[in-house]
């Protein structure tokens, strides 16, 4: 199968993925507490006016009917108005999704930059020190949730040294950068433990094939053939496995945000689940819901390339 057809084909299988996503997050919605229309009012507000603001958003009308037009308008990528922050969805996405998809790429070089290194150290000296720093490194991180590894940061890198802003986006790229250490940091050590163990494994595996035997035999050195030959196979595994943490690593991202007062798609979330603000939350479940899908995709694209023996199929 050409990788045009295979693309294709995994475009219309997202179909029904998306449209399980998506019924899901309004029925969610609609089972949720609270209600729109009291919450944008307030306490103080009367039955009469909350009725009034219902009837203006749309909300009272039958569940089948606000069903079927939450699909039109996702078919024509059209999320309608936010209740709260008087303004499009699709607007919003356009000025808080850019963050969020800055962070989860910091997000991954971080991650690649702290496991590869690990990883070959100990595959390649084979030392019981670094086995022993490796698995010490991963169980402490590992037990750690993102909210408080951030916590953590902001307080020895960021207001004990003032090496790193504790919070913000900055205004052009460089101060997002800058901005985006601390956080990023934080949300790849939530999958550096797999990436780590995972790749370790791959490269043991691999050390213990025909080939690399050969080439230790032949005098090359353990850390050279790790090095050369090892981690071209092991780097598949890698792939693979990076391409799965995509969803830890979208979970991440979301509240790091929070900790760090980025204003991208996890603090919107935040917000509006708060104040219950039905399409936004809707639409936000749907276009990570999307995202995570891509990824996958792309992995296995890039997984038959970068292995020929690999065919791309059902």
């Amino acid at each position: 199968m050409t990788v045009g057809k295979y693309i294709a084909r995994r475009i219309l299988l997202m179909v029904p993925i998306v449209l399980g996503v998506a019924t899901l997050a309004f029925v969610l919605m609609q089972l949720a507490p609270g209600d729109p229309a009291a919450a944008y009012l307030g306490d103080k507000a009367t039955p009469e006016a909350v009725a009034q603001l219902r009837h203006v958003w749309g909300l009272d009308q039958p569940f089948l009917i606000q069903y079927f037009q939450f699909l039109g308008g996702l078919i024509v990528g059209d999320f309608g108005p936010s209740f709260i922050f008087q303004t499009s969805v699709l607007e919003l996405l356009k000025l808080r999704m850019p963050a969020t998809l800055m962070l989860m790429l910091v997000s991954v070089i971080f991650a690649v930059a702290i496991s590869i290194p690990i990883s070959l150290w100990v595959a390649a000296t084979k030392s019981p020190t670094a086995a022993i720093v490796s698995r010490i490194f991963t169980a402490s991180v590992q037990g750690m949730p993102a909210f408080f590894v951030g916590t953590l940061l902001i307080l020895v890198l960021g207001v004990n040294t003032g090496l790193f802003p504790v919070g913000g986006y900055g205004r052009n790229l460089g101060e997002h950068l800058y901005s985006l250490v601390l956080p990023g940091i934080a949300v790849a050590l939530t999958i550096c433990p797999v990436l780590i163990r995972s790749l370790t494994a791959a490269l043991n595996d691999s050390l213990s094939a025909e080939y690399t035997n050969f080439a230790m035999s032949k005098g090359l050195s353990r850390s050279k053939t790790v090095t050369n030959y090892a981690f071209r196979n092991a780097g598949i595994t890698g792939i693979s496995i990076l391409g799965i943490q995509v969803g830890h690593l979208v979970g991440g991202a979301l509240i790091v945000e929070n900790v760090f007062a980025i204003p991208g798609a996890g603090s919107l979330l935040m917000q509006s689940v708060l104040a219950r603000d039905y399409n936004v939350v809707q639409a936000l479940t749907v276009v990570f819901g999307i995202l995570v899908v891509l990824v996958y995709l792309l992995t296995d694209i890039i997984y038959s390339v970068v292995d020929p023996r690999v065919r791309l199929g059902g």
